[in-house]
């Protein structure tokens, strides 16, 4: 077990020393926040798959899969797949051509400061959230290969990240996430051949798995079970569309064609290795089939059957997987209150005090997470739930700014809190009814009833980049060959 924590260490300190390099290049918040918009595609790739591969994936959906099998994770990774897809081919072009800093950026230029403060309050609550449940998932990891509290372990994970996100801001983020990217995918495909063979291999596993393990569809054709099955894929398919962590990368990227290329890219990395910890999953239900934790399920497997270089180098990329994902979530939070939440209160904010109150609130943020993981210690749940929040409050209005020339500041307001209300209420009435998915329903219903009803009296914005000029339409559409040269509308 030495070489296992001495390999960890060593890890560990490489990220403290790539944010310590990073931090050289952050001279404004441009810098801090979309690393100077000047990421090239390979960093602009490794950033956002490995944002997306986290312990969500690894520990959480692993576990779904132990206990459900495909259906149990249709959430993560088909939808979050779906997601960057959708992000390529509707928002990355004009949001890179907006040149501004932070999602809720978008609704102070479209709308105004009240759709922004609300969007900014929401960013926040799911940020918060989704750290807490990275947070949980580098926990998990720690103690069962150390064997120390889940509370100390999941201190550690906080620390370490904290460190290097607060310092490199965006930079330090994302040449550790395109490392932890690299290694993640050669943790997965050295351990997987080996567990296959471990579980008599592919056709004994096929063999012994319990029927409709890969089924992608409800066994009950209900009305209910339906609703929820559309919920599942479109809770993270939609709902993170509006995530700061999305858009800060395509907001980093060096122009629309690189933003739009790497969801595209990204998309189909994520799907590919995402699968292979759910197939994980399913295996454990054959080599450890009473476990008691099932998100347990991937690092137990690692340290039973693995031989120690391999459990080394696994558990540095499942460390990976859980930190890559952690920093951006943080980084994600702590920008939306440094350049949207503070400067609310005070409007002639300078560049240095963004930097600054950007850079103090990561460990305000890191804090705040760190609650939610000692709180709450159940990763997918954790996950999905934070973003039903964006879904309902925030993917409608940020949608129609830039498709619907009649969306208005009072069909904004009216969607953002009708959904959300909606989403808090419809749980008490029933549960039959996914509150997210009515809460989506009734956002869509309020932004065009109340849009259309005050157009006299609330006439729609032009969308405008961050200098105020009003932006051309043409070329929203992501071209659908990611490395044309143009795009369409």
């Amino acid at each position: 077990m030495a070489e296992v924590y001495i390999g960890i260490a060593v890890y560990l300190l490489a990220m403290l020393g790539i944010g310590y390099i990073a931090s050289r290049r952050v001279t404004n918040a441009a810098d801090f926040l979309v690393a100077g918009r000047s990421l090239p595609l390979w960093l602009t790739v490794g950033t956002l798959s490995a944002t997306w591969f986290g312990g969500g994936t690894v520990l959480g959906a692993a576990g779904v899969a132990y206990e459900k099998g495909f259906i149990g994770v249709i959430a993560d990774p088909f939808g979050a797949a779906l997601c960057l897809l959708l992000a390529g081919l509707f928002f990355a072009r004009m949001l890179r051509r907006m040149s501004v800093m932070t999602v809720v950026d978008v609704f102070n230029s479209r709308y105004d400061k009240r759709t922004g403060f609300l969007a900014a309050v929401a960013t926040i609550i799911i940020y918060v959230g989704w750290t807490g449940a990275l947070l949980v998932s580098f926990g998990f990891v720690l103690q069962t290969i150390t064997g120390i509290s889940t509370e100390w372990a999941i201190g550690i994970g906080t620390a370490i990240t904290l460190i290097y996100t607060m310092i490199g801001g965006m930079w330090a983020v994302a040449w550790t996430d395109f490392l932890q990217i690299i290694l993640v995918v050669v943790g997965l495909l050295i351990a997987f051949p080996v567990l296959i063979k471990e579980a008599g291999g592919l056709e004994a596993i096929l063999s012994r798995l319990p029927e409709g393990s890969f089924s992608m569809t409800p066994e009950e054709g209900g009305f209910s079970n339906w609703l929820f099955y559309i919920r599942a894929w479109i809770v993270i398919g939609l709902g993170n569309i509006a995530g700061q962590d999305l858009m800060q990368r395509c907001l980093a990227a060096k122009d629309e064609k690189t933003a739009q290329t790497g969801l595209y890219i990204s998309s189909g990395v994520y799907l590919t290795f995402g699968l292979i910890p759910i197939c994980m999953g399913l295996i454990g239900t054959i080599l450890m089939p009473d476990i008691e934790n099932a998100e347990l399920i991937v690092p137990m497997l690692v340290m039973e059957y693995l031989p120690t270089t391999v459990v080394v180098i696994f558990v540095s990329a499942l460390l990976a997987a859980v930190m890559s994902s952690a920093d951006s979530a943080i980084l994600a939070t702590s920008s939306v209150i440094g350049k949207n939440l503070i400067p609310f209160a005070k409007p002639d904010a300078t560049d240095a005090n963004i930097l600054k109150w950007s850079r103090w609130s990561v460990p305000v943020v890191t804090i705040l997470a760190l609650m939610v993981a000692l709180y709450f210690q159940n990763i997918y749940n954790l996950l999905v739930n934070a973003f039903s929040i964006a879904l309902v409050s925030l993917f409608v209005p940020l949608t129609a700014a830039i498709w619907w020339k009649k969306a208005n500041i009072p069909g904004a307001l009216a969607s953002m809190i009708v959904g959300l209300v909606c989403w808090i209420v419809v749980p008490f009435f029933t549960i039959a009814i996914p509150s997210d998915l009515f809460g989506l329903a009734m956002g869509i219903i309020a932004l065009v009833v109340v849009s259309l009803a005050t157009q006299r009296s609330n006439e729609p914005r032009p969308l405008r980049n961050a200098e105020g000029v009003e932006l051309a339409l043409a070329g929203r559409f992501g071209n659908l060959s990611p490395f044309g040269t143009e795009a369409t509308d």
